[in-house]
């Protein structure tokens, strides 16, 4: 079973429609910075436009702004609604990325989450995944080189090609979101990409997981590539303190926003919303609508998470921490000192050979203390001479 190597957060971003928007995105910004200076693997950034919470309208721009503040933490589109782009534009945005960042962008695709985005553009519903479909067909063949001539009912491309090549020989990573359905494990199957999932963290996302890698390792092996687990990157909502009774009381700060937007798009009054010690129970409990469950407590109960998630999925390469208003920002950033510090290690085995070494010098304490004993004895019996 393959355990995640890598870490990073899912930032769509959730901010409540109270705050400054301008230090929200800047606290964003500086988010990310942290998160790289603590040595996390991957930041992936969302694009909305509607609803008043996730603010965020195009994650190139704001990549293009983290990637000056950064050194190595990878920055992905989390991800670009294709309907809502023409496929050439697209591309060509994400590899003057590849360049600006050196390497680092990363495009996460998926047909657009909110309702009200598509409305606003005269996109129907029932047509985004297919127009997502064609798009990626597009976007993928000419970020990996090929001279792309396409017609469909909606973008029509004649003998287009990006002007620039890629800025590493492996191109840009890409990735595609996956949900319930096992839509987007069989687009990204196709084009051997890697598989984004967005729901493991909701009980019926997370019962669907196997199901979702049983497709992709099919529609991989039906377009000859490979399946492969390191590719695969699961989001699940967590935030941790020193005491699981800190962290549920930092989680009531912004837990009733998140409850109203999510009152918001389904237009139901939850019962649970009415007060913030409610809010963080259900959520820790049963779990919300559309984010599911929260891990809200220690680095242990992280640890035990994600070993579930492990388990449950048959494994998978990167685990992303899908960050929402739990805390203030002083505490969010220091949730992510304490996963940091406690959770990557347990995985990545950066302590097995301290922990090798301290279990032999116990085990050979008596030889040291012994020999050392002896050396003593013996200078002191020659007065402390040589």
């Amino acid at each position: 079973m393959e355990r995640p190597t890598r870490f990073g957060t899912f930032l769509a971003p959730y901010h409540g429609i109270d705050g400054n928007p301008t230090l929200q995105i800047r606290r964003d910004l500086d988010l990310v910075r942290h998160l790289d200076a603590l040595g996390f693997d991957e930041a992936w950034i969302g694009e909305h436009h509607s609803a008043g919470y996730e603010t965020i309208a195009s994650p190139e721009v704001f990549i293009a702004a983290a990637a000056e503040h950064t050194r190595r933490i990878r920055l992905g589109t989390g991800v670009n609604s294709l309907p809502y782009h023409h496929p050439f534009v697209l591309a060509d945005r994400v590899r003057q990325l590849d360049h600006q960042t050196m390497g680092r962008v990363m495009l996460g695709a998926g047909p657009g989450q909110l309702a009200s985005d598509a409305f606003m553009m005269g996109i129907d519903p029932l047509r985004q995944r297919a127009m997502m479909a064609d798009a990626l067909d597009a976007v993928v063949r000419l970020l990996r080189g090929e001279t792309v001539s396409a017609r469909t009912d909606w973008f029509e491309l004649v003998d287009a090609r990006l002007q620039l090549g890629s800025f590493a020989p492996e191109g840009v990573e890409m990735a595609v979101a996956s949900t319930v359905s096992p839509s987007g494990s069989v687009q990204a199957g196709r084009h051997g990409i890697g598989l984004l999932s967005l729901a493991a963290a909701d009980p019926t996302g997370l019962a669907a997981l196997n199901g979702n890698w049983a497709a992709y390792e099919k529609s991989c092996a039906e377009h000859g590539h490979a399946a492969d687990r390191g590719a695969w990157r699961l989001v699940v909502p967590m935030h941790l303190a020193e005491t699981e009774t800190e962290a549920r009381t930092q989680a009531e700060y912004g837990v009733l926003h998140l409850a109203r937007y999510i009152e918001g798009l389904s237009g139901t009054t939850m019962s649970w919303g009415r007060t913030a010690a409610d809010a963080v129970a259900q959520w820790t409990g049963d779990g919300f609508p559309v984010f599911g469950v929260a891990t809200i407590g220690t680095p242990a109960d992280a640890i035990a998470r994600i070993e579930a998630l492990a388990e449950a999925s048959g494994g998978f390469g990167t685990l992303l921490v899908l960050d929402l208003p739990t805390g203030t920002p002083e505490a969010k950033r220091r949730s992510y000192e304490l996963f940091a510090e406690y959770v990557v290690p347990h995985f990545t085995g950066a302590n097995r050979g301290r922990a090798a070494s301290m279990e032999w010098a116990r085990a050979n304490s008596e030889r040291f203390v012994g020999a050392m004993r002896q050396a003593v004895e013996a200078a002191v019996a020659r007065g402390g001479r040589g």
